[in-house]
């Protein structure tokens, strides 16, 4: 029997499937005793991960921006790709070994191809100068999932996007379904300016009357959170991917109205709170690092490792576990940890130092 957008679709990712009753009634059961994972102001469920693997080819490569490749991938026997909604990422396997999530930013629930968009950082993990050197036209693609902690809810009716730089990768399929589901949205799209701001022309080619654009070079600066909130009332659900300093500041503006809905997805990890400096010690090498309070163990360790294995940096993928040897672990991810595992991005020590087996 072939299989149909039903059959491959991850049970545990997405909400009502109005489509299809029984699946319906399933996802009830399973929201029921474990819940579904997003990203909200409230503590979300842990997020299962999907164990799939997928090898496509990449079909083309275009530069956006000055610093912003989109790649599309296609399966190579022309087949369809996994299912997927608004919000979702995958996580690609790169030639070194790394492990990265990108946000896929095509048409919305589009399984003929997929299209991601990846900034090169200079600074950063090397992750993105893979991304931009590695892949050409013809290349084969390795990549996970996809997975979503991030997807629209389309039983709110009143919505405001913010969006920041690359933040739009996962909001413009957003906008699209909402476009198409008549939810009364507005979007603001912030950067530094428009040669720099990514998918800015298809952001438009929704509803150019709905968007507001602040480019940073033609206003003289960089928007408050009241600029980025104009449009957002103390009932609206507000969706933001951005900068670090944006969402925080989103967040922040938000507190004053706790029972809207808040929505959001990080491109960094996010600022350590409540943190107590520790030692990590590495049995394997036998080193023992110093990791202050205000960053995390798995900062410290690529200090002294660049190659040590993370993804999203954020306590839900579960590429950085590792066994914990002797210490206790103040565990704060979303993915699974059991007692003797933690994850390094995020995790800290409870005491003052912990052992783990790296």
């Amino acid at each position: 029997m072939a299989p149909t957008i039903w059959s491959s679709r991850p049970a545990d990712l997405y909400g009502r499937r109005s489509r299809d009753r029984m699946l319906t009634a399933l996802c009830g059961v399973g929201a029921l005793f474990g819940g579904f994972a997003s990203a909200s102001r409230w503590a979300p469920s842990r997020i299962v991960p999907v164990q799939r693997t997928t090898a496509a080819v990449v079909t083309k490569r275009e530069l956006l921006t000055p610093d912003v490749v989109a790649l599309t991938m296609a399966d190579p026997e022309g087949g369809l790709l996994p299912s997927w909604t608004p919000g979702a990422h995958i996580d690609v396997r790169l030639p070194s070994g790394r492990r990265r999530q990108y946000s896929l930013c095509g048409p919305p629930g589009r399984r003929t191809d997929y299209r991601i968009a990846v900034r090169r950082i200079a600074d950063g993990g090397g992750g993105s100068i893979e991304m931009h050197d590695a892949f050409r036209e013809g290349d084969t693609l390795t990549f996970e999932g996809p997975r979503n902690a991030f997807y629209l809810v389309t039983d709110e009716h009143d919505v405001v996007f913010v969006i920041g730089g690359i933040g739009v990768t996962p909001i413009l399929p957003m906008i699209r379904l909402a476009h198409q589901h008549g939810i009364d949205w507005r979007a603001v799209y912030a950067g530094r300016s428009r040669d720099y701001m990514p998918l800015l022309d298809e952001v438009l080619a929704v509803a150019p009357d709905r968007v507001t654009v602040w480019a940073d070079d033609e206003r003289g600066r960089f928007p408050t959170a009241e600029d980025l909130l104009a449009d957002a009332g103390s009932t609206t659900a507000v969706y933001v991917c951005g900068p670090t300093g944006m969402l925080e500041s989103v967040r922040a503006a938000r507190d004053q109205h706790a029972d809207a809905p808040l929505h959001y997805e990080r491109f960094g990890p996010p600022p350590v709170v409540d943190g107590a400096p520790f030692e990590l010690e590495l049995a394997r090498s036998q080193r023992v690092l110093a990791v202050p309070a205000n960053r995390s163990a798995l900062g410290v360790m690529l200090d002294h490792e660049p190659a040590t294995a993370y993804s999203c940096q954020q306590g839900f993928c579960g590429t950085c576990k590792v066994k914990v040897l002797a210490g206790n672990v103040d565990h704060r991810g979303r993915a699974a940890e059991g007692e003797d595992e933690m994850l390094v991005c995020v995790s800290r020590a409870k005491g003052n130092r912990v052992v783990i087996d790296a």
